[in-house]
């Protein structure tokens, strides 16, 4: 509660009706849902709300026919923006690698970056300005030599909490890494490593699914 805001304006001016007007709450670091828009009233209860979509909509399906309930909290995610899918490199040669990490568990520490595929880490730089709860702009230096290879990044938060990779989060949930390849329908809260592949022609596809 330290950092929840009943917000009635934006920029200077009353909040427009898109975005919630005349009163909407900002739940910083939780997912969107929670962010109520057209709020009219709050009600305080002293245990969990059963309601259709907290109980039926929201939770996290597994495979075992088990459900993960009232997980509101992100996690520690980034992704490389630039390369990324869709986008192609020109050639051989220098390039910066860019991207955004977040957290809702408060503020980014660190951000590594792999050019390996995931075989070694090196630390990127942090571009401010730094906030909790916030993205987060990194940046690396790299020099690519025209041979196919994949791009990673994962964060660490303030409270020491790592990005996992997809085949860590593949154990939590107790499926088997291809799950994330086949399924039609992506987990909640899904925050695994994005790996990026470079193909010899410059071109980036999202090695997730390949």
């Amino acid at each position: 509660m330290d950092d929840v805001l009943v917000a009635y304006g934006q920029n200077g001016e009353a909040l427009r009706p898109q975005q919630g007007y005349p009163i909407r709450l900002l739940v910083p670091g939780w997912e969107g849902i929670n962010n109520v828009k057209w709020l009219r009233r709050i009600k305080l209860v002293n245990e969990p709300y059963m309601g259709m979509w907290e109980s039926t909509k929201y939770p996290s399906l597994r495979t075992d026919g088990l459900s993960r309930w009232f997980q509101f909290e992100m996690g520690p995610r980034s992704v490389i923006t630039r390369p990324s899918g869709g986008q192609k490199l020109s050639g051989p040669g220098f390039y910066e690698i860019s991207g955004l990490a977040w957290s809702g568990g408060g503020v980014i520490r660190n951000v590594e970056v792999s050019v390996d595929a995931g075989r070694t880490w090196k630390e990127a730089e942090i571009q401010g300005p730094v906030n909790p709860k916030a993205h987060t702009r990194f940046g690396f230096a790299w020099d690519w030599n025209g041979e196919e290879t994949a791009l990673h990044s994962r964060c660490t938060d303030e409270r020491g909490d790592t990005q996992p990779t997809p085949a860590e989060l593949a154990k939590f949930w107790r499926v088997e890494p291809e799950f994330f390849r086949t399924t039609g329908t992506i987990p909640g809260h899904f925050n695994a490593i994005q790996p990026w592949k470079i193909n010899r022609d410059g071109s980036v596809q999202n090695a997730l699914v390949l």
